[in-house]
C-alpha cells in the first residue's frame, strides 16, 4: 500500500497548481454539467462511429434487475452472451461467455482499470459483490474491440464505469428477499456537491443465500466509498471498494438425474451405518479483496484533455477442502503413515498495482488518443494442512510429530507478472458521414513462477519444482471504416489482430513433477484475426442491426471438458480453429408504454484437424493405454450455435414490467461433438414487475417482484465431461463420464427500494 499512496500524493501535488481556480469562461452550472458525468478512461470505450460491435447497458437497465443476482445475469439480454451459476441461481460463483469465449479471454475493466486476475486472467464476480449498485453504465464489446488495458484483452470486453456522483444529497435503501433464503440489503448515501467542489458517496451491501444446490451457501459483503474534488478544468476522485465472500463449494457438477437435481457432492466425508451421507461443514471458498482507484482528469483546452489513474488491489483467500484417503507423502507428512483423511487449505495472497492513462486530441475532422498502462502483479500461492484424521481410521486427530505444527505448510510458490502496453488510435472524417479508424497497440509481458507446487514427485520424494520465466511482445493493430449513410442507416467494417499469453494453469500443467517441460502440453501464445461487418438502422419507432464476424484462430486455447481438483477448467492449444456467425438485433416501440426487443446469434465454431486422446483403464483404474480419435472438423466445446433473447417491456406511469426469454442451443462439454457429452438446449423466461410511488417526504418508493424461470424449466448451463475406455471381455469398452450444473426452477425475489 505504501507505493500506492506515495504515487497518489505525487499526482495530487503535480495537479495542485493547475487546480487553483475556475476559468472565467466556465460557469458553475457548466462545471456541473461537464464534470459530474462520471469518470472513466474514455478512450477504452466505443462510440457510435467506432467500427466494432458493442452494447451499452444504462444505469436504469442495471437497476431494474439488480435485486441480488451477479453482473453476468444483469447482462443476459446482451447478444451472444450466455451465463452460468455454480449454486444454480445467479448468486455466488457466476460467469459468462461471449460468442462461446470464456471468462479468461474477456477483458473486464472498471473506469478503464483492469480487473482480471493477472495470472489466471479470468474475473471472479464474487470477489466484488454488488458492484452493480455503484455502476453508472456497462459497455460490452464483442470481438477484438478497442485497445484496452488488462491481461484478458482477447475476444470480448466488459467495460464498467462507476456511477456519476449526484450534485444533490441522497439516501437510498434497497432490500430483497426470496426463494432459498436469498436476501440482499444495500444502503447508499451521498452528500451532493459541497461548496461547488467536493462530493462524497458511500455504499454498504449484504447478500446471502442458501443456494439452489444443497449447502451451496453464499455470504457476501461489500462496500464502496468515493470522494471527488472538482475545480475548473480538473477533477480528482478517490474510489475505494472491496468485498468479502464465503461460498460453499458447488463445482463438482455431478447431480443425480431423476433422483435429486439439488445434489452436491462437494465436502462429502462418509456415509454412516444408516446410509446417511455426512459432509464437511467448512468446505468453502473465502476471499477478501480491496481495490483503490485514484482518477484524475484535466482539460487543457478545446482540443486536448488527459485522463489518468493509479490503482492498487490487495487480495487474500483460500479454498478449504476435506480430502479423503490422501497419500500423506504428497503433503510431506510421510511420518504419519501412508494414507489418511485430512483438511487442507490452498491459499493465495497478492497485490496488483499500476497506472493507466489516455491523452485525447480533438480537432474538427480528426480525433486521436495516446494511451496505455503499466501494471505489476506479485502473488504467493501456498498450501497448509489444518487437520489430520487418525491414520488407523478412528475419528479425531493424531498428535502432530515433533517439529510440526497445525497448519503445516506443504508447498509455496510465487508469481510475478509485469504487463505494459501503449496504444495510438485515431479516426478521420473524410466526409460528414464517412470516417476511417486505426488503432495500434504494443504490449509487453514478463511472467515468472518459481517454487514448489502442490504436485508430488514420487521419484524424488519432493514437490514438483516450478521455474518458469516467460516474456512476450505483441503488436495488435486494428483498422476500420464507418459510414453514416444518413440519419437512419449506418454500416461499418473492421479488421483486427489480437494476441494473448497463456494463463498460469497452462504453465503449471505443462511441466512434469521434476519441473521439466512436457512438449505435448507446452502452452503457446494465442492469436486471432477478427473480421467484422455491421449494419445499423434507426428510424422512428424501429431499430435493427446485423453484425457478421469471422474470428480466425491460431493456437487457440480451448477447454477440453475436464476440471482440475479445485474446479477450474483445463485448456489445450489447438493449431487451427475459427468462430463465425451473424448477430441480429431489432427493437420496436409502437406505443408510448410498450417496446419489444429481440436479438439472436447464429454461429459455427470449429476446430480443424483435431485429435482426441483418451485413456484406457483396467479394473483397478490403472491407465494401461490410450485411444486416439482424429476429427477433420469438430465443434468447439461450450460454443452454442444459436442464442436468442427476447424482451417485452411495459411502462405506464409508475408501473413497469419486463418479460425476458433466453434460448441457448446445445453445447458440447468436450471437443468431440458427442450428444452423450453435451448440455441440452434450454428456454428460460423471467418476469419482473414493479411499481414506483412518489409519496410526501420521499423521492420515490419502488416495490416489486421478480419471478425467475417462470415456466419451471429443468435445465443445466455448465458442466464437465470426458471420454474413458475400460478393458472388457470384448476389448476396450467406451463410457462417457460427465457432470452437469443444474440450475434452479421456478423461484421468486421480492424487492423494495426507498429513496430520500
Amino acid at each position: 500500500m505504501k507505493h500506492f499512496f506515495v504515487a497518489a500524493s505525487a499526482l495530487v501535488l503535480m495537479s495542485g497548481s493547475s487546480m487553483a481556480g475556475t476559468p472565467s469562461h466556465l460557469s458553475s452550472d457548466t462545471l456541473r454539467a461537464v464534470q459530474l458525468k462520471g469518470v472513466d478512461i474514455v478512450s477504452t470505450r466505443a462510440t457510435g462511429t467506432t467500427p466494432v460491435a458493442f452494447t451499452n447497458v444504462t444505469r436504469a437497465q442495471i437497476a431494474r434487475k439488480n435485486i441480488g443476482v451477479d453482473i453476468p445475469f444483469l447482462l443476459n439480454m446482451t447478444p451472444s452472451l450466455t451465463t452460468t451459476s455454480d449454486a444454480g441461481m445467479g448468486v455466488g460463483y457466476t460467469t459468462l461467455r461471449i460468442r462461446g469465449i470464456d471468462a479468461s479471454r474477456i477483458n473486464i475493466t472498471t473506469n478503464g482499470i483492469p480487473m482480471n486476475d493477472a495470472e489466471e486472467q479470468g474475473y471472479y464476480w464474487v470477489d466484488a459483490p454488488d458492484l452493480a449498485s455503484s455502476l453508472g453504465s456497462i459497455q460490452v464489446q464483442r470481438g477484438a474491440g478497442t485497445s484496452t488495458n488488462g491481461a484478458a484483452t482477447f475476444g470480448a470486453t466488459v467495460n464498467m464505469k462507476t456511477d456519476a456522483q449526484p450534485e444533490e444529497s441522497h439516501t437510498e435503501i434497497n432490500t430483497s428477499y426470496g426463494s432459498y433464503n436469498t436476501e440482499k440489503e444495500t444502503v447508499a448515501l451521498g452528500t451532493g456537491l459541497i461548496g461547488n467542489h467536493f462530493i462524497l458517496d458511500s455504499r454498504l451491501s449484504n447478500i446471502k443465500t442458501d443456494g439452489y444446490l444443497q449447502r451451496a451457501t453464499a455470504k457476501l459483503n461489500s462496500y464502496m466509498v468515493q470522494g471527488g474534488y472538482y475545480n475548473g478544468e480538473n477533477f480528482l476522485k478517490l474510489i475505494i471498494f472491496g468485498g468479502k465472500e464465503r461460498t460453499y463449494h458447488a463445482w463438482n457438477y455431478d447431480w443425480k438425474p431423476g433422483v435429486n437435481r439439488r445434489y452436491n457432492s462437494c465436502g462429502y466425508m462418509y456415509s454412516d451405518e444408516n446410509g446417511m451421507e455426512h459432509y464437511y461443514p467448512n468446505q468453502i471458498d473465502y476471499y477478501l479483496q480491496t481495490n483503490y482507484q485514484l482518477l484524475f482528469h484535466h482539460r487543457f483546452n478545446d482540443h486536448w484533455n488527459l485522463n489518468a489513474a493509479l490503482h492498487d488491489t490487495y487480495g487474500y483467500g483460500y479454498y478449504e477442502e476435506y480430502k479423503r484417503s490422501q497419500e500423506l507423502a504428497a503433503y510431506r507428512l510421510a511420518d504419519f503413515g501412508s494414507k489418511s483423511d485430512l483438511v487442507r487449505q490452498k491459499k493465495m495472497k497478492n497485490t496488483f498495482a499500476g497506472g493507466v492513462f489516455s491523452l485525447d486530441y480533438h480537432l474538427r475532422k480528426f480525433d486521436a488518443s495516446l494511451g496505455g498502462g503499466l501494471n505489476r502483479y506479485y502473488g504467493h500461492h501456498y498450501g497448509v494442512v489444518t487437520w489430520l484424521k487418525d491414520v488407523n481410521g478412528a475419528t479425531g486427530s493424531k498428535q502432530w510429530p515433533a517439529g510440526l505444527t497445525p497448519e503445516w505448510q506443504y508447498y509455496r510458490n510465487r508469481g510475478l507478472k509485469v504487463d505494459g502496453n501503449i496504444y495510438l488510435k485515431g479516426s478521420y472524417r473524410l466526409t460528414d458521414g464517412l470516417s476511417l479508424y486505426a488503432d495500434m497497440q504494443y504490449r509487453h509481458i514478463h511472467h515468472s513462477i518459481v517454487g514448489p507446487s502442490d504436485n508430488y514427485n514420487h521419484t524424488t520424494g519432493e514437490m514438483q519444482r516450478l521455474d518458469i520465466h516467460k516474456n512476450f511482445d505483441f503488436f495488435n493493430p486494428k483498422a476500420g471504416v464507418n459510414w453514416q449513410i444518413n440519419s437512419a442507416h449506418r454500416v461499418y467494417a473492421s479488421f483486427s489482430i489480437a494476441q494473448r499469453e497463456p494463463t498460469r494453469n497452462c504453465y503449471t500443467n505443462s511441466v512434469d513433477l521434476s519441473g521439466h517441460p512436457l512438449p505435448q502440453l507446452d502452452p503457446r501464445r494465442e492469436k486471432f484475426l477478427d473480421y467484422e461487418l455491421g449494419y445499423n438502422f434507426h428510424q422512428g419507432i424501429w431499430q435493427a442491426g446485423a453484425n457478421l464476424y469471422y474470428m480466425d484462430y491460431t493456437d487457440q486455447l480451448v477447454q477440453n471438458g475436464q476440471l482440475n481438483d479445485i474446479g477450474e477448467a483445463v485448456y489445450i492449444n489447438v493449431p487451427s480453429s475459427y468462430r463465425e456467425g451473424i448477430e441480429l438485433q431489432a427493437a420496436v416501440k409502437p406505443l408510448s408504454w410498450f417496446d419489444w426487443e429481440i436479438n439472436a446469434t447464429l454461429s459455427r465454431n470449429r476446430i480443424q484437424h483435431y485429435t482426441q486422446s483418451d485413456a484406457v483403464y483396467d479394473a483397478d483404474w490403472n491407465v494401461v493405454g490410450n485411444v486416439d480419435t482424429y476429427y477433420k472438423s469438430t465443434t468447439i466445446a461450450f460454443s452454442p450455435s444459436f442464442i436468442l433473447n427476447n424482451g417485452f417491456n411495459f411502462h405506464y406511469r409508475g408501473l413497469e414490467a419486463q418479460l425476458q426469454t433466453h434460448y441457448v442451443s446445445r453445447q458440447y462439454l468436450t471437443n468431440t461433438h458427442e450428444r452423450a457429452l453435451s448440455i441440452d438446449p434450454y428456454l428460460v423466461s423471467d418476469l419482473n414487475v414493479s411499481y414506483t410511488l412518489h409519496p410526501r417526504h420521499f423521492k420515490s418508493v419502488t416495490i416489486g417482484c421478480t419471478i425467475y424461470n417462470l415456466f419451471d424449466e429443468e435445465y443445466e448451463s455448465n458442466g464437465w465431461g470426458s471420454r474413458a475406455y475400460y478393458q472388457g471381455a470384448k476389448g476396450n469398452e467406451y463410457g462417457p463420464d460427465y457432470g452437469l450444473s443444474a440450475q434452479a426452477g421456478f423461484h421468486v425475489m421480492g424487492h423494495l427500494t426507498i429513496s430520500f
